[in-house]
């Protein structure tokens, strides 16, 4: 359906292609020569009147009654001439002729975020007419995204394509914001590339927040301290939602495993840079003091040569006048107390002669 409308849209445009290619063909333009290899977009965005036609298919085949169908065209046009999000012009639309989409339109418009989650089965119901139950899983899937719900947002946006939708630019947006709050880095940045095909017409917002992401995933790396704190985030996201299930414990086991990895090649980074030293040095000691609470390890056999001290006769008695004269040096060199504990020393010293040589 979607496709339809692209085609009408084009139809419409094709007496503009030859003025655009004399603008292009201008000498006064300087355009880059590798931008005429640029490939197309991958994506259109439809027109308000392009889903207006949609919006009256969809009343045929869905045989909506015609006062109905007057409410809906009603609640479409009031918002014409207004900066209103196509998704969200067309849900308010619906609503009028589709009592569950209602459910679902006040849902997301709580002001309070609920407890339990909807269901919404309808919506995986393949009976449910395509308008309806592609963009409403896309209406939904945005909410969940601004709460927080981001497995449950990428597995309503699962299987939907930029020609389903009528905002595909939401689609890819919030798709995008989901794989980058979940850390896988090469979905975010492949969604975020197709969504930046066509950055001059995207909401302001849009393109901001996508140049960001991008360019906070472009200096992430695998396995490291950044990367393992925001899966650790993610981890507590999902507690504070009371997730607690086999998702949840495989994330933590994940970061475990990254911690060990990540702890494991510090040390070896420190070996390796502990060896390099000790080899520079020749084998000698780094020269970094031991610590107090270190018992130090003896590497030497532990025996002391003998010696003779003095055995002789007269050892340790001094004449009168020689000790005098020590015991003054000793007396200048260390306080008045030691003194007599050096006098004493010699006096047995003098005392013990006459007992060894008798």
């Amino acid at each position: 359906m979607i496709k339809k409308v692209q085609s009408m849209t084009l139809r419409a445009t094709r007496p503009l292609f030859g003025f655009l290619v004399l603008v292009a063909l201008r000498p006064a333009v300087a355009v880059p020569a590798e931008n005429f290899f640029l490939s197309e977009p991958t994506w259109q965005a439809p027109t308000p009147a392009g889903v207006l036609a949609l919006l009256e298919e969809y009343f045929h085949t869905a045989h909506i009654e015609p006062n109905r169908q007057t409410m809906v065209r009603d609640v479409w046009r009031s918002a014409e001439g207004l900066e209103a999000d196509l998704l969200d012009r067309l849900a308010h639309s619906l609503a009028k002729a589709d009592e569950q989409v209602a459910e679902l339109v006040a849902f997301c418009g709580a002001s309070s975020k609920p407890g339990p989650l909807t269901e919404f089965a309808w919506l995986a119901n393949s009976e449910t007419p395509r308008l309806v139950r592609h963009n409403m899983r896309l209406y939904l899937a945005r909410w969940l995204v601004q709460q927080g719900y981001y497995d449950e947002a990428l597995s309503w946006t699962d299987g939907l394509a930029t020609d389903d939708v009528v905002s595909p630019d939401a689609l890819l947006f919030y798709r995008a914001i989901a794989q980058h709050r979940l850390v896988q880095p090469n979905e975010a940045d492949s969604t975020l590339g197709r969504l930046l095909q066509r950055d001059e017409g995207l909401p302001t917002r849009y393109q901001k927040l996508a140049s960001l992401m991008r360019q906070d995933l472009a200096g992430l790396e695998d396995e490291s301290l950044d990367h393992i704190a925001r899966r650790m985030e993610d981890i507590r996201r999902r507690l504070a939602l009371g997730r607690t299930g086999e998702r949840v414990q495989g994330v933590e086991s994940g970061v475990i495993e990254s911690l060990d990895k990540l702890i494991k090649r510090a040390e070896d980074a420190l070996a390796q840079q502990q060896a390099q030293c000790n080899g520079s040095s020749g084998g000698q000691p780094s020269g970094t003091p031991m610590q107090d609470s270190r018992i130090a390890e003896l590497k030497g056999p532990g025996k002391v040569e003998p010696r003779d001290v003095g055995r002789g006769a007269g050892w340790g008695n001094l004449p009168d006048k020689d000790r005098e004269k020590a015991l003054q040096e000793i007396g200048r060199e260390f306080p008045s107390h030691y003194r007599e504990v050096i006098e004493e020393y010699f006096r047995r010293l003098a005392a013990e002669e006459p007992a060894n040589n008798p």
